[in-house]
């Protein structure tokens, strides 16, 4: 059986592939520089973080920062 995902399912799969190969700064940059910024922020920034603390995004992207300089 054939699945046709949604726009907005295609939109947020893209965002989880920039989100785990590059640093949330330059993601924000890249989908403020393609005007993908329309929408309701908040809500996608909720469903995007719902299981994110501080503490938890801290420890990625210093581990996302340990990688890119190990490369």
């Amino acid at each position: 059986m054939i699945q046709i995902k949604s726009e907005q399912q295609v939109l947020q799969e893209g965002l989880e592939v920039l989100l785990s190969n590059m640093e949330p700064s330059k993601v924000a940059r890249f989908w403020a520089a393609c005007n993908m910024g329309s929408g309701d922020y908040l809500k996608l920034k909720d469903e995007l973080f719902a299981e994110e603390s501080v503490a938890s995004l801290y420890s990625k992207i210093s581990e996302f920062q340990k990688l890119k300089r190990e490369a």
